[in-house]
């Protein structure tokens, strides 16, 4: 470290010299690094090793060089310096019964643990609590401790709680502050800690925390500490002074005497060093120097340390001069930099004193005038008094914020008003705040709350006993599980979450113990009658409020404030008798009593529940409710209202006919069916205004809804409406307005409430992108009801304007328009009448064809202008550049204009010049239903104004219908459109124009010449005006702006033309930025080369008819203007088409599109290109951050790989055309990572390629993936490209095969890199019967004979997988290897390996035995065997030729190659039931058979496996009987009677299988039968199923598989259950017979081609199913996040995770199903989850879960019944009566509490008696009276 240091000193400090002596530098101070928080830390490293001590030269030499070298700060200690192991001295500041809090230097506070007192006391608390009762000797800490002793304390941490709060945490252990002493360390004189262990005869003796020091104080000595005090007790502190050191200091005798405590004085000859050094230790030393902000000193001869402005002796100030002698305390010693803080304070220099303290009376009082003192800009400002004191404001405390804050006005001797917050007895100074809101704070301290306060508060935290609520910053208080509501709360954290505000009351307030009780008991919060909380103030007949904490036979015991409890006796508890108190009064019930009696001395109180008659009106006065007003107005009734008041969301309204009594809300978006007009209405109405007929939309008593829309009135008054939800039919056309726009779709109110959907699908006939630019909220719609759905009572709606129109789109078009004209013409009026403004006078007057004299304000950059005159005074007159006709106006000058539209809302007029409407030309006689063609003049919002070929102005409806909203840009009128209209209105009237509609039939007619937009088109067209420029003119210009891949030319005032940046240089560098070459205000000659189009921006050939309305596009590039036309025009007319693949092109770059990954380039004016990413560079950290890497406008050389489906886009590369080469090295993209497989990487061109991890590095991991994420960039090699699939390599040493380190893991290609002996890694790939599975590379596996996996014998084959498991990362040594059957056994046990065993001993499992001897005899009698099947082969060579081969291979042999067979001769009896045995084991556990490891691994891949397995057994074991018998037996020629017997049994076995196929209860034997009667049904999937389950009863998995197939290829795409239950099959066959990832794969497939959701569940039951239950609940978590909408996921899961037993994930899953579905599932998901845990779970908490969602919602009677079957089933018959017993009492419907009578009374017939039967009863008769009688009244 040293060495480091010296290279590298930090924080820019000069070096120092390597310190030996135990010596501390001396620090001066540095005036730029005063504030230098870091200085802690900095010399932390220098200083360890200053423990020895060394010689009185090197000490001189130490400060010498310490002396230029000090930049420790002087600044006050502040929490972020404290760290664990600081050492600091602390006064005991309040002493509870569980800790101490300690007083800090500079104000900070920390607490002691009673855990941390000393080693001795806490043994004997561990004593009492194993005990269970109190002990003499264990004093409480009160008994020990009082305010204002010094203890010496260490850091053991520093916690942040939730609340970015510290907490410091402290221990005055001195095991732990004196652990830098040993005993060779302790002298005579030494002033240490120590704690009394135990009392002795003749003395204590004391714990001083010294490792094998004995301390020893003598009882004479202790008289003297003794006489003033009592007895010491065990765990005292004690300052103490070794009088002697014996034995080398491990014996060690003390006194505590007063007297001498206070004289010691710690010197040099006590030998203390840094590492040693305790705070508390008073010492002489020398001022070294003073700085403003404190002292820096010199003690002890070679240490330093410093005295901060608040340590300071406040009697001198700081009147200290450099070498000064003073007696000084250490106040802290950092463990790290070896800081020392001293104090020169009076009260701190004997030891054994006490600080002095302030009055508790004191803390909490305003000082008015307080006066500064000293001001520290980085840490606050310490103020005088009014009573002389000194007191310390932090920074935080002296404004309410940091902005706030003024430096200036905290100038000695200033004057604030502040308030004492607090105490610091280490400091001796009071700490105060200057804020405001702190002085004006009602509650800083608990003394100041006051029981029966009303307090706001947040919630802390929520606990079993209670919710804790910060009242302010140093108050909390508890509210006890009782009081959190009116009632009792199952379930709080649902109403409360922590950091939410609450409004309580003060229980009891305790401030000695800083204890504060609350409610939330909205009734005693909200209560107006006394508080009592003294038995003193219980005045008989006094009322008020309480609560029941107790209600037994005897009464009830009802609790107020102050622990005040009192007894409400039987009699009193009501009128009328009540039986049993604790059924009709719960705990926590809020009541209203009254005293009866009061004896405060033995604090009694009788009460009573039945208030006297002459108190009833005093209470009841203060509680009688607000009337409502009863609801008057139906839905439907027409009003007139007057404005009262206008708000943003609409207008509050009185009505007129209730004379101004009732107010109402008209809401904006109800103001009229347009848009346009509700915003016009809402701003031209004011105070006052009258407005008839409006329609009342909903009156629920306390709010009246308003509404003037005239279609929704029409749709009431014409009864074209529905009331309730039962009236709705399908295909219904109901009239309603938008009540809400979500992403999926459209929610729709009609009148009388009911409310449906439109789905996003049925909104718009067009494709709808987003829902918010089709609808908004309020708009009136016209729905067709689709469908309804009853049961849940939702509506879909369809708003298709196809579905929803009459068929006459004029009709309703001009309808809409007169609609919209009409409204207009109202508004007119109401501000005529108005009249008070010049400007609602000049709207009123303006009107579309009106001429106007103006004269010109101003032409604006676009082309605009804007106009002036009197007659439109203070409103805004302008024209477009379209408008003015190409007239050239200038400012000032007169003109006339026509109006073509007024927009009242805005106070916008605009006006056309052109001539052809100004022009007068005779009237015309139009007719009604004329057409005529029309050019647009301007687009309104709801309306277009059209000039007609008469010169006359019309307006056209832009919309056909209220559902028609949307236009994409392409069907937006334009102005100087030319349409066709048809006349519906031939009479101006009031409007100023003709009202037609226009002819869809003749739509989208346009004019060119006039296609021209008001808005982003025309900077653009600024440059497209007439111009007589031909293709090869040469122009010159000046340059207007430079962009990155144009430059912007000004040829003349009027004409703009654009050079691209390919045509500014005819050689461009590459990387270079050509347009940069030049500079606005350029001068530059140009040649035009063609042009481009004004609104598409098309490039336009030389021959284009239009070249005079597009932007001339020019070239300066030398060769051109010379005027070389070839060059020219091949460059200009150049096409994608033209460009080969292969060919290098020069672009400039465009931008690089994040989104895509793809760098868009120009390669000319007209030619676009894209580079994807990949090929941008071979250099990853380029593709890292491409769009770092590319400037636009940057010259690029590129080849181009292709061309677009447009002409004008090439596909560019600037790395060449991808090689995919075997050998080549290429960059690529991670797209998936597979684990135990590999990676999937995206390579160029689009191409992926697979790297196995056996390639991912040249040294094997253990989690091989780790190191890679999806999306990286990487490097790969090409290992193969063939047939489609390439293969990729990361190892360095192919990617650098130079610069690449060793290789730890060499490739392994084929089995020839193996050679026997060898030490090879690898990963497990499979546990199968046969052995382990370890594979070598992608393409070679090995296989572990268990035998050779461990020298332990085990017996459970799942220990194999579980120290086994796939992946696992294993070195094993190769036994053998056979090149021709592509084997290779390896062995992992340790003796080969040299590794620890894969099984650990721990397990304590048997070692093999005599395995060796076994092996032997194994392998003895398999040789037998091969011989004689030799033999039985030989015989019959001639007719195996004919045949298939036909073997029998072992089974259960260790070496066998893993195929089942169906019979062995040599085997005995008891073997054959062993491997019948394990098989049946092995299949029970879900496992393979024993077929499944050819999958995985083959032996020989010459022998056909699946024929084998398929041979029928009889045959095989017949033929080899013969064999046996006869082994050299031939075939004998058969006689002709021979013939004709076996012809006649042939023919008998035909006609008995002709008769077996006939018969129809026969089951299918063969595949053959199988296959014939799939044919017959193909659709049924239970043929499918017994077909695959044939085939695998025969372990043929491959054959089962290709069923399947066939099933799925085969089953008509209709029958989609029958297709899903072949895919759940296929699911289960590879789970239990496949390996995960083929598992995946069919998965993915299943998923893609049925539904989602459901191949989801199939699969996490069939995980479950087989017990793979991590699977299983990553699954789930899938499912979660992609189906989080669906009620049936969230209720599965939690089904799964009640199975498993986890009740709390359940809990936890609850709250997440419910912050994620929508409100009102709420109900029915806690239902279903409370019926869920009844099943599997936990039945307390489903009542629970049904009692607080009945509380919720007490009338959902579906409920109730769910919840009343449950508990028959389940719940005693109390809890069922119970639950009967609140069902009768509630207010329900009549029909319904007829069913729960009904219910409650057949429940009673069956498990009741008479008795409970007459109850029910009776019951019911009452409710029927009840009702009756509220009837009648």
């Amino acid at each position: 470290m040293a060495s480091i240091e010296e290279n590298f000193p930090r924080g820019g400090i000069p070096k120092k010299p390597t310190e030996k002596t135990g010596k501390t530098p001396k620090p001066t101070i540095e005036q730029d690094n005063l504030f230098d928080v870091r200085h802690e830390e900095q010399s932390q490293k220098r200083k360890r090793n200053q423990e020895d001590l060394g010689k009185q030269k090197k000490f001189k030499a130490d400060r010498k060089a310490n002396a230029k070298d000090n930049t420790t700060n002087i600044e006050p200690l502040t929490i972020e310096h404290l760290c664990e192991g600081m050492l600091l001295l602390g006064c005991i500041k309040e002493v509870s019964d569980f800790e101490l809090v300690i007083s800090l230097p500079n104000g900070l506070t920390g607490f002691v643990p009673v855990t941390q007192i000393s080693d001795a006391y806490s043994n004997m608390l561990s004593k009492q609590v194993a005990q269970g009762e109190l002990l003499e000797d264990l004093h409480s800490l009160s008994d020990m401790y009082s305010p204002g002793i010094l203890v010496r304390c260490i850091v053991t941490s520093v916690e942040k709680s939730a609340d970015g709060r510290r907490s410091v945490k402290l221990s005055i252990n001195p095991k732990n502050v004196n652990k830098g002493l040993n005993a060779t360390a302790l002298t005579s004189g030494m002033l240490l800690s120590g704690f009394v262990s135990s009392a002795e005869d003749h003395g204590y003796l004391i714990d001083i925390g010294v490792s094998g020091t004995h301390a020893f104080l003598p009882r004479q000595k202790a008289q003297n500490y003794v006489k003033r005090g009592p007895d010491l007790k065990i765990g005292q502190n004690l300052n103490c002074v070794i009088e002697e050191v014996k034995n080398e200091g491990r014996i060690v005798r003390l006194s505590v005497d007063r007297s001498e405590v206070a004289a010691s004085l710690a010197t040099e000859q006590q030998n203390w060093t840094l590492s040693n050094l305790l705070p508390g230790l008073v010492l002489k030393a020398k001022v070294q120097k003073v700085d403003p902000l404190g002292i820096r000193l010199t003690f002890l001869s070679s240490f330093s340390g410093v005295v901060d402005f608040m340590h300071v002796d406040p009697d001198k100030s700081m009147n200290y001069s450099p070498n000064q002698v003073v007696k000084a305390c250490i106040l802290s010693v950092h463990p790290t930099s070896k800081v020392v803080r001293l104090t020169l304070r009076q009260a701190f220099l004997n030891p054994g004193g006490s600080p002095n303290q302030v009055s508790s009376d004191r803390i909490g009082a305003v000082v008015e005038e307080s006066t500064v003192k000293s001001f520290y800009k980085q840490f606050g400002a310490i103020f005088k008094l009014d009573d002389g004191t000194y007191a310390f404001a932090r920074l935080k405390h002296l404004s309410k914020t940091r902005k706030s804050f003024k430096p200036a006005s905290f100038k000695a001797g200033y004057k604030h008003k502040c308030r004492i917050i607090d105490y610091s007895l280490m400091d001796e100074m009071c700490i105060v705040s200057l804020k405001y809101q702190v002085i004006g704070a009602r509650f800083l301290l608990y003394r100041d709350i006051h029981t029966g306060d009303v307090v706001q508060g947040r919630v802390l935290a929520l606990k079993p006993i209670g919710m804790q609520v910060k009242v302010t910053d140093g108050i909390k208080g508890l509210v006890p599980s009782m009081h959190l509501a009116d009632v009792i709360l199952k379930q709080p954290e649902k109403k409360y979450k922590i950091g939410d505000e609450v409004k309580c009351r003060v229980l009891e307030c305790n401030p000695e113990e800083k204890k504060l009780f609350l409610t939330l008991k909205k009734t005693l919060i909200q209560s107006k009658l006394p508080i009592l909380s003294n038995y003193e103030d219980a005045v008989p007949g006094l009322i008020t409020h309480g609560f029941v904490v107790c209600a037994r036979e005897f009464g009830c015991i009802v609790k107020f404030y102050n622990d005040v409890k009192g007894l409400v006796p039987k009699n009193e508890l009501s009128t009328e008798p009540i039986s049993c108190p604790d059924k009709v009064f719960h705990e926590g019930q809020v009541v209203k009593v009254m005293v009866l009696k009061c004896e405060p001395e033995q604090e009694r109180l009788l009460l009573s529940f039945k208030l006297s008659s002459r108190s009833a009106p005093e209470g009841n006065s203060e509680h009688t409710p607000k009337k409502k007003w009863e609801v008057k107005y139906q839905i439907g009734e027409m009003v007139d209202v007057k404005v009262l008041k206008k708000k943003e969301n609409g207008l509050e309204v009185s009505i007129l006919e209730d004379e101004g009594n009732v107010i109402a809300l008209l809401p904006t978006v109800y103001l009229s069916d347009f848009v346009a007009n509700c915003k016009l209405l809402w701003h031209c109405l004011q105070e006052g205004d009258v407005l008839p007929r409006v329609m009342c939309l909903s009156d629920k008593g306390d709010r009246i809804i308003l509404c003037r829309k005239s279609a929704v009135i029409s749709a009431v008054q014409e009864e074209q409406v529905v009331r309730n939800f039962s009236e709705i039919q399908p295909g219904m056309l109901l009239t309603g307005y938008v009540k809400n726009v979500m992403h999926f779709g459209v929610f729709v109110e009609f009148p009388f409430g009911v409310t449906g959907l439109a789905p996003k699908v049925n909104m718009s006939d067009k494709f709808v992108t987003d829902t918010k630019d089709h609808f908004v909220v309020g708009q009136t719609v016209i729905a067709k009801v689709m469908s309804i759905d009853e049961e849940k009572q939702r509506v879909l709606l369809n708003l298709k304007v196809s579905e929803c129109s009459s068929g006459n789109p004029a009709a309703e078009s001009f309808s809409l328009l007169n609609q919209y004209f009409k409204e207009v013409k109202e508004i007119r009026s109401l501000l005529k009448r108005r009249g008070e403004s010049g400007i609602a006078r000049s709207l009123c007057e303006l009107m579309p064809g009106k001429e106007l004299q103006l004269v010109v304000q101003d032409v604006k950059e676009d082309g605009s202008a804007l106009f002036s005159g009197s007659c439109v005074t203070g409103l805004t007159v302008t024209a477009t550049r379209y408008h003015l006709g190409g007239r050239s106006i200038a400012p000032g000058e007169k003109t006339k204009g026509l109006v073509l539209h007024v927009d009242a809302l805005t106070s916008k007029v605009y006006i056309s010049l052109r001539e052809e409407l100004l022009k007068q030309r005779p009237k015309q006689q139009l007719t009604e239903n004329s057409q005529h063609s029309a050019i647009v003049q301007h687009i309104a919002e709801e309306f277009a104004i059209v000039s007609l070929e008469t010169g006359q102005l019309a307006a056209i409806p832009i919309a056909s219908h209220f559902n028609d909203t949307f236009r994409f840009d392409s069907e937006k009128l334009k102005v100087g459109q030319t349409i066709y209209a048809t006349l519906k209105m031939v009479k101006v009237n009031d409007h100023g124009v003709l009202l037609a509609v226009q002819d869809r039939a003749k739509k989208n007619v346009f004019v060119r010449v006039r296609k021209e937009s008001e808005t982003t088109l025309e900077e653009t067209l600024a440059a497209a005006v007439t111009h007589s420029l031909s293709v090869g003119d040469i122009v010159t210009g000046t340059v207007k702006s430079v962009k990155p891949t144009h430059v912007t030319v000004a040829i003349d005032d009027k004409v703009t033309g654009s050079i691209h940046a390919s045509r500014i240089l005819d050689e461009v560098p590459i990387d270079s930025f050509p347009t940069y070459t030049l500079k606005a205000g350029q001068k530059v000659t140009a040649r035009v080369i063609g042009g481009r189009d004004v609104n598409t921006h098309r490039y336009l050939p030389i021959t284009h008819p239009h070249f005079t309305r597009s932007i001339p596009e020019l070239s300066i590039r030398p060769s051109e203007i010379e005027g070389k036309a070839e060059t020219m025009e091949d460059g200009t007319l150049k096409k994608p088409g033209l460009y080969d693949v292969g060919q290098t092109v020069t672009c400039f770059v465009k931008k690089y599109n994040i989104l895509k990954n793809w760098l868009e380039v120009e390669v000319t004016s007209d030619i676009r290109g894209r580079v994807p990413r990949l090929m941008l560079s071979l250099s990853t950290k380029v593709l890292k951050h491409p769009e770092k890497n590319f400037k636009n406008g940057q010259a690029l050389s590129a080849t181009v790989t292709g061309t677009g489906v447009t002409e004008t886009n090439l596909f560019l590369s600037l790395t060449g055309i991808p090689s995919l080469q075997q050998g080549t090295i290429t960059v690529g993209v991670i797209a998936k990572m597979i684990p135990h497989i590999g990676l999937t990487i995206t390579l160029p061109g689009g191409k992926t390629g697979k790297v196995s991890i056996f390639h991912l590095s040249d040294k094997y991991t253990e989690n091989p993936l780790s190191d890679f994420k999806i999306g990286k960039v990487v490097r790969c090699y090409i290992l193969a490209n063939e047939n489609g699939k390439i293969q990729l390599s990361l190892r360095q040493s192919r990617l650098n095969p130079r610069n690449s380190n060793k290789v730890e893991d060499a490739e392994i290609t084929s089995i020839k890199d193996v050679k026997k002996g060898q030490l090879v890694r690898g990963y497990v790939k499979s546990v199968t019967p046969s052995g382990v599975f370890f594979s070598l590379s992608a393409s070679l596996q090995g296989r572990i004979l268990f035998q050779n996996v461990s020298t332990y014998y085990v017996q459970k084959y799942s220990l194999y997988e579980k120290y086994l498991p796939e992946g696992k990362l294993l070195t094993a040594k190769v036994l053998s290897v056979n090149e021709k059957e592509n084997h290779v056994e390896l062995s992992l046990l340790p003796e080969h390996t040299g590794m620890p065993s894969v099984l650990p001993e721990s397990l304590g499992l048997p070692r093999r035995g005599s395995g060796e001897e076994k092996r032997e005899d194994d392998k003895e009698k398999r040789d037998e065997l091969k011989r004689k099947t030799k033999q039985r082969r030989g015989s019959s060579e001639i007719e195996q030729e004919a045949k298939p081969k036909k073997r029998k291979v072992c089974p259960t042999d260790e070496n066998d190659s893993g195929i089942e067979v169906y019979y062995r001769e040599e085997e005995d009896g008891d073997q054959e039931e062993e491997a019948a045995e394990s098989k049946s084991k092995i299949r029970k556990r879900g496992e393979a058979p024993r077929l499944q490891v050819s999958t995985g691994f083959t032996w020989d891949e010459d022998m056909k496996a699946v024929d084998m397995a398929v041979l029928n057994q009889k045959e095989e074991s017949s033929e080899s009987e013969e064999e046996e018998e006869n082994p050299q037996s031939k075939p004998k020629k058969q006689t002709k009677k021979e013939k004709e017997l076996e012809k006649q049994k042939k023919e008998k076995e035909l006609c008995k299988l002709e008769a077996a196929l006939m018969d129809p209860s026969r089951q299918p034997q063969s595949a053959d039968d199988f296959d014939r009667l799939v044919l017959s049904s193909p659709d049924s999937s239970i043929l499918w199923l017994q077909y695959m389950a044939f085939h695998l009863q025969a372990t043929e998995i491959e054959k089962a598989r290709a069923v399947a197939e066939r099933a799925l290829k085969t089953i008509c795409f209709r029958e989609e259950q029958e297709k899903l239950n072949v895919w759940v099959a296929l699911l289960n066959l590879e789970n239990m017979y496949g390996t995960e990832e083929t598992l995946m794969k069919v998965f993915e497939r299943a998923v893609q081609y049925n539904e989602p959701l459901k191949v989801f569940q199939h699969l996490c039951d069939i995980y479950a199913n087989s017990e793979k239950y991590k699977q299983a609940e990553e699954l789930y978590h899938t499912m979660l996040r992609r189906f989080r909408q669906e009620k049936s996921v969230w209720l599965k899961y939690a089904s799964f995770l009640l199975k498993q037993g986890q009740a709390e994930a359940t809990h936890k899953l609850l709250e997440r199903a419910l912050k994620a579905l929508p409100t009102k599932e709420h109900v029915d998901v806690i239902s279903r989850f409370a019926q869920l845990e009844f099943r599997f779970g936990d039945t307390e908490h489903a009542k629970a879960l049904f009692d607080s969602t009945l509380n919720s919602y007490p009338k959902r009677t579906d409920i109730w019944s769910i919840y009343m079957d449950i508990m028959i089933k389940h719940g005693s018959q109390k809890e069922v009566r119970d639950i009967f017993e609140r069902v009768i009492h509630l207010n329900l419907a009549p029909k319904k509490m007829k069913f729960f009578f009904k219910r409650y009374l057949d429940y009673e017939k069956k498990y009741g008696t008479e008795e409970t039967i007459l109850a029910v009863k009776t019951a019911a008769l009452e409710y029927v009276e009840a009702k009756s009688s509220f009837a009648n009244t």
